[in-house]
C-alpha cells in the first residue's frame, strides 16, 4: 500500500462518517501528515512511496476521533488565526476566518497614524482577537473579558505564546462589567446563535464547541441587547464598537443601533456574501 492508497482509504472512511467530501480530503491529508511527522511538501513527494505501517496506530486514532466528528482543530490542539497559531480546546470556540474581518476593520479605522490607546475584547474565548490586536497596536492597553475561566486560561497561554501577555489584562467578567474608564475600541465576537437553531448546526459545532460561546437566547440577539447600551456608555467620544453577527441579524442590529445612539459606519460580508461584521460609532 502506498501513502496515496492510505490517504484514499482515510478519505473514504471520513466521508462514510458524514464528513463532507472536500473536508474529508483535507482532513485525511492533515491527519496523515501529523501521524507521519511530515510537512505538506514531504507528503506530496512521498505519495507513491510505500506507507510506513509504524505510523498506523497514531493515524488510526486520529481518524477515529475525526470520524466521531470532533473538529480537527481540537484533535491537533491549535488553529491558525491572523497568520499565527492559537491553542484551542473544547473550552473555546475554534477561531473562524470571518472573525479576522474584525481585525481588518480595526486596522482600517486606526492604521498607523492614529492607533487606539485602549481596546476591550468582550467574550475573548481563545484570545485570538485580543492577541491579534495587541500585536497590531503595540501601544494599546488591551483588556479581554470572558465568563469562562477555562477559556481565559487558554487565552492567557496564547498571549504568552505570542509575547503580549504583559499587555493584556484578562478578566473573568460578563461583557464590559468592571470596565470603569472609557476606551477607544471595543470588539466582540459574542454568542449569536438562536437556541432553536441548534439542530441545524454541524455535529462538529453542536456537539463539541462550548454552548456558552454559541447560543444567545431564542433569537440569538440576547448578548447584543446588553452589549450595545453598555458599550455606548464606555466608549470615548470618537470610539468604535466592532462586532461579528450571524446570518440575517443585520436589520435587528441596525434597529438596536438607533435605539442606543449608535450608527453603523460600515459593514463587511464574508466569503458567502453574508453581512458578518458591523462597525458602530456614536452620534456625538
Amino acid at each position: 500500500m502506498t501513502v496515496a492508497d492510505r490517504l484514499a482509504e482515510a478519505r473514504r472512511a471520513l466521508e462514510a462518517a458524514g464528513v463532507a467530501a472536500a473536508d474529508a480530503t483535507l482532513d485525511a491529508e492533515l491527519l496523515a501528515r501529523t501521524a507521519l511527522g511530515w510537512d505538506r511538501a514531504s507528503l506530496v513527494a512521498n505519495l507513491r512511496q510505500p506507507y510506513d505501517d509504524s505510523a498506523e496506530p497514531r493515524l488510526a486514532a486520529l481518524l477515529a476521533r475525526r470520524a466521531r466528528r470532533e473538529p480537527v482543530a481540537y484533535i491537533l490542539g491549535e488553529r491558525e488565526f491572523w497568520g499565527i497559531p492559537f491553542e484551542v480546546n473544547p473550552s473555546v470556540l475554534v477561531p473562524r476566518p470571518e472573525t479576522e474581518l474584525i481585525v481588518e476593520e480595526a486596522l482600517a479605522l486606526y492604521g498607523d497614524a492614529r492607533p487606539p490607546a485602549s481596546i476591550v475584547d468582550a467574550c475573548t474565548g481563545s484570545g485570538c482577537l485580543a492577541v491579534a490586536l495587541a500585536r497590531e497596536f503595540s501601544g494599546a492597553a488591551v483588556t479581554a473579558t470572558d465568563v469562562s475561566e477555562p477559556a481565559l486560561e487558554v487565552a492567557r497561554r496564547n498571549a504568552a505564546r505570542h509575547g503580549v501577555a504583559s499587555r493584556i489584562d484578562f478578566r473573568l467578567a460578563d461583557l464590559l462589567h468592571g470596565i470603569d474608564s472609557r476606551v477607544e475600541l471595543i470588539v466582540a465576537n459574542p454568542p449569536y446563535v438562536a437556541q432553536h437553531e441548534a439542530a441545524q448546526l454541524s455535529p462538529e459545532v453542536r456537539d463539541n464547541e462550548p454552548s456558552v460561546a454559541l447560543f444567545a437566547g431564542d433569537d440569538g440577539l440576547a448578548i447584543y441587547r446588553r452589549l450595545l447600551p453598555d458599550a455606548r456608555g464606555r466608549l470615548t467620544r470618537r470610539g468604535h464598537l466592532i462586532v461579528e453577527i450571524g446570518a440575517g441579524q443585520h436589520d435587528a442590529l441596525a434597529a438596536m443601533a438607533d435605539e442606543h445612539g449608535f450608527r453603523i459606519d460600515h459593514t463587511r460580508r464574508d466569503l458567502q456574501g453574508i453581512v458578518r461584521t458591523l462597525v458602530f460609532s456614536g452620534d456625538d
